[in-house]
């Protein structure tokens, strides 16, 4: 991982503001989801985005059936007939 310098106080609602150079940078708007991971001792947070439950691909992905379906994986689906 690369450090960026940067030091945040967490404050009393466990809250930590991630400054707005870096949202830029990795293209993070206002009411985006992250994602939490945890890697040993260590927290990391990513934009989420939504993959395919038979492939995890994050391509042209939407909603079926609440569920999220590639482009590729639903045409299989509909063929599988």
């Amino acid at each position: 991982m690369k450090s960026t310098g940067i030091v945040r106080r967490i404050d009393q609602l466990g809250r930590i503001v991630l400054p707005a150079e870096l949202r830029r940078t990795l293209e993070i708007e206002e009411k985006d989801t992250m994602e939490i991971f945890v890697d040993g001792s260590s927290i990391v947070l990513k934009k989420y985005a939504p993959a395919c439950i038979f492939c995890d691909s994050s391509r042209d992905v939407s909603q079926f059936k609440g569920k999220s379906v590639c482009a590729r994986c639903l045409r299989q689906l509909r063929t599988a007939d």
